[in-house]
């Protein structure tokens, strides 16, 4: 008896060389797309039958045997083309009594594998399936990172948790929220949420896994005689001394101003230094600089005096 032919790959779209994981993923992309579970009550009946047919397709080519036997076929059918199976390929197309017992299988998957198991065949029509684990960004503030907390955020799909940030966390921490993913399907547990932390941009401060770094501006007397400035930490401000001689990009360590670690501990701050000098200057500064410029000597390596 002919029946139609079913390109099962056609039906999955995937190539004929796909690997068996390249199939399972389309499998499991086409049928949580089209699970009649998930559509709205017009579009169910439409969607049973597409999930029936994706259902067929990866029964026969998500199993190596099945896979073979199909393939043995040919490429020389396209679906739609009247078919008749080689004798000993499997039965004749089932009566209106199989039907039931293929679970919705067609004609051309009976003619071709026969008869289901005693299990009914019914696993290529109802499935459990987990839900897509979902990723995403989480924007963090320096001052979360400095002290952890809790963030109530809003989903795509306008669900609103609440993240947990610990102490520790850095740019590229992932958390994993375990069941916040999409739903599973058929009763499959939901998957997970994997949430990528990235630091909001702070105005002063930059982190360097435990440290903090940022910029420190010294006007040309302070570098050159040392002095004692203030400076604004995440921590509180510190007086931080500058040595004489200091040179415009020297690091000056503030131990234990940086970032917690998850071990316990601080990382420390690091303040860069930038010579800055008067834009317009006083004439009291001119003078001081004329004079400066005067009394420089001109030491072999140094500028010479122009």
């Amino acid at each position: 008896m002919a029946v139609k032919f079913r390109d099962y790959y056609e039906v999955l779209g995937v190539p004929r060389n796909a690997s068996g994981d390249e199939i399972k993923k389309a499998y499991r992309r086409l049928a949580r797309k089209r699970h009649p579970d998930l559509q709205p009550a017009a579009d169910r009946a439409k969607a049973s039958e597409a999930f029936k047919e994706i259902n067929e397709a990866y029964e026969v080519l998500g199993d190596p045997d099945k896979r073979a036997k199909y393939d043995a076929l040919g490429e020389g059918w396209r679906s739609g083309m009247d078919f008749t199976p080689p004798p000993g390929t499997g039965s004749a197309a089932p009566d209106a009594g199989a039907w039931e017992d293929l679970g919705g299988f067609s004609d051309f998957f009976a003619s071709i594998f026969g008869s289901p198991t005693s299990d009914g065949g019914r696993r290529g029509v109802r499935i459990t399936m987990p839900g897509d684990d979902l990723e995403s960004e989480l924007p963090v503030t320096l001052e979360e990172l400095l002290h952890g907390g809790k963030r109530r955020i809003s989903l795509n799909d306008n669900r609103e948790i609440d993240v947990q940030i610990p102490l520790g966390s850095r740019d590229g921490t992932v958390l994993r929220l375990a069941g916040r993913g999409l739903p599973g399907v058929g009763g499959g547990p939901p998957g997970d949420l994997y949430l990528r932390m990235r630091m909001v941009p702070h105005p002063r401060y930059r982190a360097l896994g435990d440290d903090l770094e940022m910029d420190l501006p010294l006007w040309p007397w302070q570098a050159v005689l040392g002095a004692e400035v203030r400076v604004e930490t995440p921590h509180g401000p510190v007086s931080l001394k500058v040595p004489p001689g200091t040179q415009n990009g020297q690091q000056l360590r503030l131990r234990g101003r940086g970032l917690p670690r998850r071990e316990g501990g601080q990382g420390d701050l690091y303040a860069n230094v930038r010579i800055v000098v008067p834009e317009r200057p006083s004439a009291a500064e001119r003078e001081a600089y004329e004079a400066l410029k005067r009394a420089a000597s001109a030491p072999a390596g140094k500028p010479a005096e122009g």
